[in-house]
């Protein structure tokens, strides 16, 4: 750019080549240059000065844009959601560039809130940006999340980030969620006196893991490990507690919610145990051009970067793809199964409730419903389940199956007692047909939503929040 300028100006002044338009002109070239070198400076990242390859291979997520309409792939997840806005926008995650914008553009985040109303909190900006461990300081951890997310998108400037994971400006590691920092020590593994490939893999978990707002402290962020971070002590926990996160309209049942427990599963699998972490397989040592090592930034799928990762213990890169291929489709079909089950049993459910049902008849049935719903979601919101550790999601869909098995008996007795003959299931073959079972306009919230976009974040919000839109 400064080359061009200096051409322009350098045709501009033939007519001045004199002695004094010399001197003017080399006054201005040398002004122009300096601007330009200010301007320069202040635009640049020092992280992107200090570490070139790690801020180079980070800016590269933007290219990992496709993503799949997971409520299309599997409608049954909206009927299992009903009541919640997971039924409403769900896909699958990509590359780290895109955090901000698509939490801001998705309907499950809704649009501007009435004056007075409370709205979603703001702790769903919790992982997608450094901006919110700055505003946790500003405001206070439940001032930040006492906050409605639409009033705080002005503030995020940002998207996830070298300070996310470092001390800024250093390749120190670093915890700066305090949401993190507490469920560490929770489970006996505080991160100062941990090791720096247990420190790598809890950086990645202090977002790739199931948490909860806690409605009674603000709706700040919280990881429910107090007994463990297994599902079944998570369930302990959220039973213990009388939790839930919506009743379901459907079947009544108080519902939880897992939300992609990558360390969990992680933590306890033979990769755990071989000191194989997040970064071993998914940001791999690579070398620039000139032959220099770095920590890839571009976090990819980790058979993109098998010879790098993973040849050293799996010879045979096809060999893993046709086991892996395998170990997914076992999953998926225990996984349908158990959805058809829960779906029938929220309905069912709902015409014992018809029938005139009292809570002690249905007691068992809608905690079997709670319980086997919670291990499937424990299983499924999980990324990478099957590579992470296939082992825990089959005994997971076994004991989700067993649970919803019994839970249906429950309520065929149920049933029998109030003289229902028949059940009336929904048509949920397709995700059109799914949200029309629940009521669920999606046009509607469509609609609603790119109005909001056009009149709030288009005008007021920073440039991240729109990323790939």
């Amino acid at each position: 750019m400064i080359n061009l300028l200096v051409e322009v100006m350098m045709k501009a002044s033939r007519p001045l080549r004199t002695k004094v338009g010399l001197g003017v002109l080399t006054v201005g070239l040398a002004l122009l240059t300096f601007t330009s070198w200010s301007l320069q400076s202040a635009e640049v990242d020092p992280n992107q000065i200090k570490f070139p390859n790690q801020f180079d291979s980070w800016q590269a997520t933007v290219e990992q844009e496709e993503r799949e309409d997971m409520l299309a792939q599997y409608p049954a997840s909206i009927i299992l959601w009903a009541g919640s806005s997971f039924a409403k926008e769900y896909h699958s995650p990509r590359g780290h560039q895109f955090a901000v914008a698509d939490v801001t553009h998705t309907l499950r985040t809704g649009v501007a809130i009435a004056e007075g109303d409370k709205g979603l909190s703001a702790s769903c900006w919790t992982c997608k940006t450094p901006d919110a461990p700055r505003l946790m300081k500003e405001m206070g951890i439940e001032g930040y999340s006492g906050a409605n997310f639409v009033d705080l998108g002005r503030e995020i400037k940002s998207v996830v980030y070298c300070s996310d994971c470092h001390i800024d400006g250093s390749e120190k590691l670093a915890l700066p969620r305090p949401h993190a920092q507490d469920a560490m020590a929770k489970i006996k593994l505080p991160f100062d006196k941990q090791d720096s490939t247990m420190q790598g893999a809890q950086v990645c978990g202090q977002c790739h893991v199931s948490y909860y707002f806690q409605p009674e402290n603000n709706n700040k962020v919280n990881i429910p490990w107090i007994f463990g971070n297994t599902a079944d002590t998570i369930e302990k926990y959220y039973d213990t507690r009388r939790f839930y996160e919506w009743i379901h309209p459907i079947s009544k049942t108080p519902i939880l919610k897992a939300r992609h427990p990558e360390f969990e599963h992680w933590s306890r699998s033979t990769h755990a145990k071989k000191g194989v972490t997040c970064i071993t397989c998914h940001m791999p040592e690579t070398k620039d051009d000139q032959g220099n090592a770095f920590t890839d930034h571009k976090v990819a799928g980790a058979m993109d970067n098998f010879e790098q990762a993973c040849s050293s213990c799996h010879g045979s890169k096809s060999a893993m793809v046709k086991k892996l291929d395998k170990i997914k489709a076992n999953i998926d079909a225990k996984a349908r199964n158990v959805e058809s089950l829960l779906v029938q049993a929220h309905y069912e459910a709902k015409a014992a409730w018809d029938a005139g049902a009292t809570w002690p008849q249905m007691n068992d049935s809608i905690m079997a419903i709670r319980h086997a719903q919670w291990r499937w979601d424990f299983a499924m919101a999980s990324h990478g389940l099957y590579a992470h550790n296939p082992k825990e999601g089959v005994e997971l869909l076994d004991m989700a199956t067993e649970q919803i098995t019994y839970g249906r008996e429950a309520l065929a007795r149920v049933l029998n007692q109030l003289s229902v003959e028949k059940v009336e299931y929904p048509d949920y073959s397709t995700k059109e047909k799914a949200h029309a079972a629940i009521g669920f306009i999606e046009a509607d919230a469509i609609k609603a939503k790119q109005a909001f976009i056009k009149e709030e974040v288009d005008k007021h919000w920073q440039p991240v929040a729109k990323t790939g839109y």
